[in-house]
């Protein structure tokens, strides 16, 4: 009986451990080692919401529902048009603030003629929950990371996985849970860039 506990926390600390950080599936950043800009891109495509793995569309409707009822018509309104904002263009700018604060030889940037292009592709976000004083709980991302040649994206030099990357507490949207989301870019730059600066001594 003790084996199987010892057996059984052995495997889930190893679960927990794979968890909360970026792993490698192939290549290395050998090919960063000439480059001074990498442009990034994101995908939403095939993302899903919440434990339940709700579609966008799924996540999004509930939101109405819950907003509409709870506060009013003008404050869905101003959700909507914010989660179209980040999506679009703030996700990546707290991405770029993370990751650049670290990768240091290397610059992220958007729509920048580099060689290489980052694709973060969500599979899987945790938006968290804001309880003010009671306590709240960052957001998680999964999210397929891969380095392509820009001109031929079918040339793929590093596949990587962020793994339920989980956020940093507080930033200004922190009480919404796209900011939430966005801090969960945050630290997946942060942890990207680190790897990067430590491959690239």
């Amino acid at each position: 009986m003790k084996k199987l506990l010892l057996l059984l926390f052995v495997a889930m600390t190893t679960v927990a451990f794979a968890q909360n950080q970026i792993n490698i599936e192939s290549g290395n950043f050998d090919f960063l080692k000439d480059q001074t800009e990498v442009n990034v891109q994101l995908k939403f495509d095939n993302a899903v919401y919440q434990e339940k793995n709700f579609t966008e569309a799924q996540y999004i409707e509930n939101r109405k529902a819950d907003i509409t009822a709870k506060k009013s018509e003008a404050v869905w309104k101003n959700w909507e048009y914010q989660w179209g904002q980040f999506k679009t263009s703030e996700y990546l700018n707290y991405f770029f603030e993370g990751i650049n604060s670290k990768s240091k030889k290397v610059t992220f940037k958007n729509d920048t003629k580099a060689k290489y292009t980052l694709i973060i592709d969500a599979k899987w976000i945790y938006a968290g929950w804001y309880g003010g004083m009671i306590g709240s709980q960052e957001a998680k991302l999964t999210a397929d990371l891969t380095f392509v040649e820009t001109d031929n994206p079918s040339n793929v030099v590093m596949r990587l996985q962020a793994d339920k990357i989980q956020g940093k507490k507080m930033n200004k949207d922190f009480a919404w849970e796209y900011g939430r989301i966005a801090g969960a870019y945050e630290v997946t730059g942060k942890k990207l860039g680190a790897e990067i600066k430590k491959a690239l001594k």
